[in-house]
């Protein structure tokens, strides 16, 4: 090196730079970092919007790679609406039994439904069950002979306390704005294993508490809309896809009326530029023609064996309506639909009369439930498809009323089960009465987050441009609860 380059470096490094020079010299740096991570983003989400809308033309529902290798396949959502009490079902607490009648020992949550009283012990007994020997009320026995395959989390929390906003939180990861729901996000990501039916379909779902937002596609392409089969209103017997099979005209001549009207419709559509709901309004067109191959057989139960419909409790009055549904889900996960809802709908509510309520509520769910697990196992699909089971919060330990519980989104309990979790794990723990989540908590963020996860979905990449910002089923939240992958 010459003798001036020597001096010239001697003099840079013998020259210290204060911290607020340092700042000023490479705060320009710190922005192109900045701008470029930010960029990043809006690169990636316009990818996976391009990668979407690429295969708009032909399918939107067609099949698409996942981030990364999947644990499951595919969802089937247990939804109790109404909040069941965790300190009833599977979040046993000794103290809550031993204190009965006793004023909570802490502070009430600072928002609360209504007033509730002293502490109210559980009116069913607990046992251990399975290897696991995780706790299991008795009014569960049927659920209890599967726990060796569930993943009980008992540190759930959410940040309603209304079911309105606490069903739009669980379903939308949003209590105050509409959202699109997790099966619509799901679909949106990953397509459908079957180009014949919906990606996303609910059955029976509720009315109320948010209603059709709770399966809304909200900004999202109509393709990616939750198909309602039935409602609450009616019974699951009932619950079919409308004006499914066309006994007047032939397909040939279907196909022709329908080719005419799209003609008409893609002619709009050329002429008005981009519209959402008429490109959903072609989609659902086509959708609906090619569901005739598929949708007839999947509704008929009669092809179901006489063992198997009893394995749903479908022969019994009591078990039999959301043992229809379930054995549905089942047939549905079966056939490739990627997400599929239950609703046990609006029951567990119990402000008064806890006892009989859960009682016979438990009694109409346990057996079906039961029996979807033991039929995913023995048609070796619960390994790949994953089974959520709960409701928008849970129940108070204390009581309201004489013998009632009120809404607690502060604690309670939802189970997995198959698609890459741990079979026979208890995660996470509320306090010694059940009242707030304390060890390990999980909110409804997580879920959605780790969910996304086990379907190979990064949630901060599964985004999605409207209205000038990304947006994720996560928004700015959710942490990935890897501890209860197997």
């Amino acid at each position: 090196m010459r003798p001036a380059s020597i001096r010239h470096w001697n003099s840079f490094w013998n020259h210290a730079l204060s911290r607020r020079e340092m700042l000023r010299t490479s705060s320009a740096g710190f922005g192109g970092l900045a701008l470029a991570v930010l960029l990043g983003e809006e690169a990636a989400a316009a990818q996976i919007t391009a990668r979407v809308d690429s295969g708009a033309a032909a399918d939107p529902l067609a099949p698409r790679p996942p981030h990364f290798a999947p644990r499951a396949k595919r969802v089937i959502f247990l939804f109790m609406h109404g909040g069941p009490s965790q300190v009833d079902t599977f979040d046993y607490k000794p103290l809550l039994q031993r204190d009965h009648g006793k004023p909570l020992p802490f502070k009430r949550p600072r928002v609360v439904s209504s007033e509730t009283f002293n502490l109210l012990k559980s009116p069913w007994e607990f046992k251990q069950h399975g290897e696991s020997g995780i706790w299991v009320s008795e009014l569960f026995p049927h659920i209890a002979k599967c726990v060796d395959d569930l993943c009980v989390i008992n540190s759930m929390y959410g940040s309603n306390s209304r079911h309105g906003g606490a069903l739009l939180e669980l379903h939308t990861g949003s209590d105050t704005f509409v959202r699109p729901s997790m099966g619509s996000w799901i679909n949106y990501g990953l397509g459908s294993e079957n180009q014949n039916m919906p990606g996303f379909i609910t059955i029976c779902p509720t009315l109320t508490h948010g209603g059709a937002n709770n399966w809304s596609s909200a900004f999202l392409p109509a393709a990616f809309q939750g198909t309602p089969v039935g409602n609450a209103g009616i019974p699951a017997i009932q619950a079919k896809i409308p004006f499914i099979t066309n006994h007047e005209t032939p397909r040939n001549i279907q196909r022709l009326e329908l080719n005419l009207l799209q003609e008409m419709n893609r002619e709009h559509l050329a002429e008005s530029g981009p519209d959402q709901a008429l490109e959903g309004r072609i989609e659902s067109f086509e959708l609906a023609f090619r569901m005739q191959t598929t949708a007839p057989d999947l509704q008929d139960l009669s092809r179901e064996s006489p063992a198997t419909l009893r394995l749903y409790g479908i022969d019994n009055p009591v078990t039999e309506n959301f043992g229809r549904q379930c054995l549905m889900a089942r047939r549905l996960s079966e056939q490739g639909v990627r997400f599929v809802q239950v609703t046990h709908s609006y029951k567990w509510d119990q402000h008064s009369d806890l006892r009989k309520g859960h009682s016979g509520n438990a009694m109409e769910v346990d057996h079906p439930i039961a029996g979807l697990l033991k039929d995913l196992k023995g048609r070796g699909l619960l390994k790949d498809t994953l089974v959520l089971w709960g409701g928008e919060f849970g129940r108070t330990p204390t009581a309201q009323g004489s013998d009632g519980r009120d809404h607690n989104p502060e604690g309670f309990t939802m189970w997995l089960a198959g698609g890459g979790v741990k079979a026979g794990f208890k995660y996470g723990a509320t306090d010694d009465y059940g009242y707030y989540s304390v060890e390990n908590k999980v909110h409804f963020h997580d879920l959605h987050a780790t969910l996304l996860h086990l379907l190979g979905l990064d949630h901060e990449r599964l985004t999605y441009r409207y209205a000038g910002r990304n947006f994720r089923l996560t928004d700015v939240h959710g942490k990935v609860v890897k501890d209860i992958f197997a």
